[in-house]
């Protein structure tokens, strides 16, 4: 499957456990069916924009979001894939992660 694939199936599994929902409540949510969010999960499916947009309405996310910095999410670029790690955490996690960045930051500046 293309990248751009699993990287929307990487997206929506990350916002689904940071909302704390299963495959099976998302599903019912955006009226799918689990084995269909699965694979569009796991990128072996391509997803129609139609049930994307339902899919980010059930989690309460707009598609912005979703589709946020994706032109930039190549397999070599590590600004993109650090931005969907830190995206995929909570927000406690993110001040967290942030923090950690800053000390480094400083300590590599000493």
């Amino acid at each position: 499957m293309s990248d751009i694939a699993k990287i929307i199936g990487q997206r929506i599994r990350n916002y689904r456990t940071q909302k704390g929902l299963s495959q099976e409540k998302l599903a019912e949510l955006a009226g799918c069916h689990p084995t269909y969010i699965g694979q569009l999960e796991r990128g072996e499916k391509n997803a129609t924009l139609e049930s994307v947009e339902k899919i980010a309405s059930a989690m309460d996310i707009s598609l912005s979001e979703l589709f946020d910095k994706l032109g930039k999410s190549g397999s070599n670029n590590i600004a993109a894939k650090c931005y969907d790690l830190v995206a995929s955490k909570n927000e406690a996690e993110q001040k967290q992660l942030y923090k950690m960045l800053q000390e480094m930051d400083k300590y590599k500046n000493q």
